[in-house]
């Protein structure tokens, strides 16, 4: 047994887990529950899953267990299939020199837990729990930050974030996701290091970006970004955004609009949070002054699209999730009014897209509350959606492909050849239907469409 710093704690375990723990044992081999496991145990909360280190060596591991899968034999880790569950098992090792901030050059196993915990990150995630006792190792005193509520980092944090510039962004999201300050130390060498962050891949900060997305406060990741010269490096159009004052209905600057607009989307919408962060980006280049000191943005979402893209893209988001969050960014500026028409209405949901309309709803919940950080009320945009749902029940034609003819009918019958000709055809088809329903029958359709074509084609000789 480890008599290094230990605290008496004992903490409970699920029986499976104890059980998996006594297995090492009765092999002769330690096994300790390592990483966000533990700390979620000590803070009360309910685990998601489960990491495990051992001094078992990979082979002793694979020796072990009737089912093992090689993940990442490599770098000492391997999947342990046990009564039905899958557990990463990594065998405890002590890491050479990172000579490209992303990997050791080396890695040693050792036999040695506190080895081990001294190579992790921040002092919260470098406990660990006996498995078949309860009992907490902790070096590091990371229960006592994470009573103090702090981020910081194991030794030199300035050494923790050269080794792996992607610790940078992890303390961002840490603090995020658990509502935790960065203590001091650690946020100035955090500031210094920053240039590490170039060397990680874009997929690896996405992920990152991802998680942090999913904290009940996003902006509080995004300040500390912010503080520390990451955002610029990462997100350098939304750090243009500081200073860049709205007024009107405003109570904050562009940025800090972003900021409490992705906290006031759905917390478990990633779409939504990242489309309500990048909505207004592109306010900073479209920013006009008027001779009395107002501020206007002439047409900032189709910037902001553009530049949401570019972002995306950089990133490596995959195409959908490109396309469904510009879409919304595209879109948020939407401003119904009581007197439109039910055409209106039916362009409405046509330019938008019905399967995109909850998550438009939302992003514009989260504008409003990023106005002055209070959630409008509810009931704000019911006029609208009862509108959409009246005229929804109609089940009038709101795209070509609902409209009573087809490319094919109008060539056979109507002489429209196919190509660019057809298409503006059809565009014209439907805005006539989306202002008068009951033209939409195949008789009045190709009617229209040769009258229509005749004169358009004259327009263009």
């Amino acid at each position: 047994m480890i008599g290094k710093k230990r605290m008496m704690k004992k903490l409970q375990l699920p029986k499976i887990v104890q059980d998996f723990g006594r297995y090492f044992e009765q092999h002769g081999y330690n096994c300790y529950l390592v990483g966000g496991a533990v700390r979620n145990i000590v803070l009360g909360h309910k685990p998601t899953d489960y990491d495990f280190a051992t001094d078992a060596t990979p082979q002793e591991v694979i020796d072990l267990f009737h089912t093992v899968i090689p993940t990442g034999i490599k770098h000492g880790t391997v999947t342990v299939i046990f009564k039905g569950q899958h557990y990463e098992v990594t065998t405890f090792r002590v890491e050479g020199k990172y000579s490209n901030a992303r990997h050791p050059d080396q890695i040693h196993f050792t036999p040695d837990l506190f080895e081990d915990l001294k190579r992790r990150d921040f002092t919260i995630n470098s406990m660990a729990v006996h498995l078949t006792d309860g009992s907490l190792v902790d070096p590091h005193s990371g229960r006592s930050d994470l009573k103090q509520k702090l981020i910081r980092a194991i030794g030199n944090p300035r050494d923790r974030f050269f080794e792996d510039g992607l610790r940078l962004l992890r303390a961002c999201r840490f603090a995020a996701q658990l509502e935790f300050s960065i203590e001091e130390k650690t946020h100035t060498a955090m500031a210094e290091t920053a240039d590490t962050l170039k060397q990680v891949s874009a997929e690896r900060i996405r992920d990152e970006l991802v998680k942090m997305m999913a904290a009940k406060k996003p902006s509080i990741g995004l300040r500390t970004m912010e503080e520390t010269g990451l955002l610029r490096l990462i997100l350098p159009e939304l750090a243009d955004c500081r200073a860049v004052y709205q007024g009107g209905y405003h109570s904050f600057d562009v940025l800090d609009h972003s900021l409490l607009a992705c906290d006031g989307a759905p917390q478990d919408n990633l779409v939504v949070r990242l489309a309500a962060l990048l909505h207004d980006i592109g306010k900073a280049s479209t920013v006009e002054i008027g001779p009395e000191g107002e501020r206007s943005f002439h047409r900032h979402e189709q910037d902001s699209e553009e530049m949401c893209r570019n972002i995306m893209r950089r990133l490596k988001f995959s195409n959908e999730e490109i396309k469904n969050v510009c879409h919304l960014v595209a879109q948020h500026m939407f401003n119904y009014q009581p007197e439109w028409s039910d055409g209106a209405v039916r362009r409405f949901i046509s330019r938008v897209g019905q399967q995109y309309l909850p998550n438009l709803f939302d992003l514009r919940i989260a504008d409003q509350y990023g106005m002055h950080g209070i959630y409008p009320r509810r009931d704000s945009l019911t006029p609208l959606r009862n509108r959409i749902d009246e005229v929804l029940s109609q089940k009038d034609a709101l795209s070509i492909k609902d409209l009573a003819v087809d490319g094919n009918l109008l060539a056979q019958e109507a002489g429209i050849p196919k190509g660019p000709d057809m298409g503006v055809v059809l565009e014209y088809l439907l805005e006539t239907v989306m202002d008068d329903p009951s033209q939409n029958t195949k008789e009045n359709l190709l009617a229209l469409a040769r009258r229509f074509y005749a004169t358009y084609m004259k327009e263009n000789d």
